[in-house]
């Protein structure tokens, strides 16, 4: 049994040989749902608006850039431009149209575990900020908000090369906002290792 906890610890060293350490630069696209399905507030009866139809998942831009200072511990920091969303409804026979837009970013600590040369999970914890345009013509309604809270993410990474990775990661910027992008995102990438 010691044996095998021996090869083991060794196999988990040896994989971390095989990744980059020092500075990294990488763009992806960020997938994130949209909520229009407003409940009230701010003296304004949204529960009269019927129909509402919105766009559901935009794709947008995400540019990131990192430094590992051993193969398991590093640092990144991020930022995504949210594509504008819009949405249809009616108050009564009168049809209305309101938009969605924002921008995210982030600084987190990772930690990184390498299963093999090609493969590693790691996860990110950190600080996420995020700003939030709304806009409802019909119902009179416009609303920006930014806020300041908890960043978290978790993914895989596949190492095509010793300089090129490619990552699949969720990623959740705080909690969730009464309208616009949801806090979620999936996010798919590819890095670049100097």
């Amino acid at each position: 049994m010691k044996q095998l906890i021996f090869a083991l610890i060794a196999g988990a060293f040896a994989a971390s040989a095989a990744h980059a350490e020092g500075p990294y630069i990488g763009l992806g696209v960020a997938s994130t749902d949209y909520n229009f399905k407003i409940s009230g507030g701010s003296g304004v009866n949204y529960g009269q608006a019927t129909n509402i139809s919105g766009d559901g998942y935009k794709q947008s831009l995400k540019v990131f850039g990192g430094f590992d200072f051993t193969p398991m511990f590093g640092v990144e920091a991020g930022y995504t431009d949210l594509r504008k969303a819009e949405a249809t409804y009616n108050i009564g026979p009168i049809p209305g149209r309101a938009t969605a837009d924002g921008k995210r970013a982030y600084v987190a600590g990772k930690a990184t575990a390498p299963l093999n040369e090609q493969f590693s999970v790691f996860g990110k914890l950190g600080v996420g900020y995020k700003k939030s345009e709304f806009r409802a013509n019909t119902l009179g309604y416009n609303h920006d908000d930014s806020t300041t809270g908890l960043y978290a993410g978790v993914g895989v990474q596949y190492n095509l090369s010793k300089q090129i990775g490619l990552t699949l990661e969720y990623e959740r910027y705080g909690k969730k906002d009464e309208f616009g992008a949801k806090p979620d995102a999936i996010t798919v990438a590819a890095r670049y290792n100097f």
